[in-house]
C-alpha cells in the first residue's frame, strides 16, 4: 500500500511514517513546508504549500496514494488566539483545497482528516464522556477551524462520494513535541531547572482543566487502523477515555525530579477561554476498528522528561 502524509513535518508525522513503513510495510511519502527540515529514513520527502491547489493536484497525480493522512494544521490552541487568520487559512482553506482537488481528480483515494477533541468545546456535565454525535460548541479559534474541517469532510463524503473519514483526536503527547504544548512545556521546564539554567520555579497556566492524554505512538496506530477499517463519512474519537487535570500532570512530572520546585501562575500562559473538561467515549473506535490505547501515561511522561533532559 502507498500512503501520503500531508503535513508530516510536525510532531505526529515522523511517528506515523515510522509506524507505516517499519510495522506495516507501506511505501510512504511525507510532505513538509519549504522552511521545515525533515530527515526520515525509508520515506520520500516532498515540499507542499497546502494553500496552493495546483501543488496539491500535481502531488496527488504523481504519487497516486491509496491513503492520504491529512495532518497539515496550525495545531496550537494558544497560538490560534494570537494568529487566527493563519489558523483559519491552514486548517480550513488547506483542507478545502485538498478535498476539492480529490473531487476534481475523481480519485478513489481514502482520506483521513485529523480533527481534535477541542471541537466539542463547552461540554455539559451530563455529556461526559463525549460521543461522536454530541453537539460541538468550540471554545477557541483552533477548535472552530477543526469543527469546520470535520463538516467539510462530511459534506464532501455525502455530496461527492469521497472516501473521507474524520478523527477527533484528543491530546497526544510524547518525546519531540514542541514546548508550546503543556506536557512538553512542563518537562522542558523541569529539565532546565535540573540543569541550573532556569530558577527552581515552574511557570504554569490554568491547572484545573481536565484533558485526555494519549501517547502519540498509540495515536498513530489508531490512524492506520482507521484508514483500513473505518467507515466512509464517519467521525471517530481517539483518546484514552480518561481525562486527568493539568494539576495532576504537573504533580506527576515534578515528582520525577529530585529538585525542590515551586509553582507560579504565569498570566501569559492563561487562555481567554478554557474549557473545564474534555473526555471522550472511545467505544466506537474500539468496537468498529479494534483499536485501544496501550502505553501508560506515567511511561509517556517519563520518556518525555528524559527526552528534554537529553536536549
Amino acid at each position: 500500500m502507498k500512503a501520503l502524509i500531508i503535513g508530516g513535518g510536525g510532531f505526529v508525522g515522523p511517528y506515523l511514517a515510522k509506524h507505516l513503513t517499519e510495522d506495516l510495510g507501506y511505501t510512504v511519502t511525507v510532505t513538509k513546508t519549504e522552511k521545515e527540515t525533515l530527515n526520515l529514513d525509508g520515506v520520500g520527502i516532498a515540499n507542499l504549500n497546502i494553500l496552493d491547489k495546483e501543488q496539491i493536484k500535481e502531488l496527488l497525480v504523481n504519487e497516486e496514494p491509496d491513503y492520504v493522512f491529512h495532518l497539515a494544521a496550525q495545531s496550537s490552541v494558544a497560538y490560534s488566539w494570537k494568529n487566527p487568520s493563519l489558523t483559519i487559512d491552514v486548517n480550513v482553506k488547506g483542507c478545502a483545497n485538498l478535498l476539492d482537488v480529490l473531487r476534481e481528480l475523481e480519485k478513489k483515494t481514502r482520506v483521513l482528516l485529523i480533527g481534535s477533541g477541542e471541537e466539542y468545546g463547552h461540554i455539559k456535565s451530563s455529556e461526559c464522556p463525549i460521543v461522536e454525535d454530541n453537539t460541538v460548541r468550540p471554545g477557541n479559534i483552533y477548535a472552530a477551524t477543526k469543527a469546520c474541517q470535520n463538516m467539510l469532510g462530511k459534506i464532501y463524503a455525502d455530496a461527492y462520494g469521497l472516501d473521507v473519514i474524520m478523527v477527533r483526536a484528543f491530546n497526544h503527547i510524547g518525546p519531540n513535541q514542541l514546548p508550546m504544548f503543556v506536557v512538553a512545556d512542563f518537562c522542558k521546564q523541569v529539565a532546565d531547572i535540573e540543569k541550573g539554567i532556569q530558577p527552581p520555579v515552574i511557570k504554569v497556566g490554568n491547572l484545573s482543566a481536565k484533558r485526555d492524554f494519549t501517547d502519540v505512538r498509540d495515536v498513530v496506530k489508531a490512524y492506520a487502523l482507521l484508514v483500513m477499517n473505518g467507515r466512509r463519512g464517519e467521525t471517530y474519537n481517539v483518546g484514552t477515555g480518561n481525562a486527568v487535570s493539568i494539576q495532576e500532570i504537573l504533580d506527576r512530572i515534578v515528582s520525577m525530579s529530585e529538585c525542590e520546585i515551586k509553582v507560579e501562575v504565569d498570566s501569559a500562559k492563561l487562555r481567554p477561554v478554557d474549557v473545564p473538561i474534555i473526555e471522550p467515549d472511545i467505544t466506537k473506535i474500539v468496537d468498529e476498528v479494534g483499536w485501544h490505547p496501550e502505553i501508560d501515561l506515567n511511561e509517556t511522561l517519563k520518556e518525555t522528561l528524559t527526552y528534554w533532559r537529553s536536549k
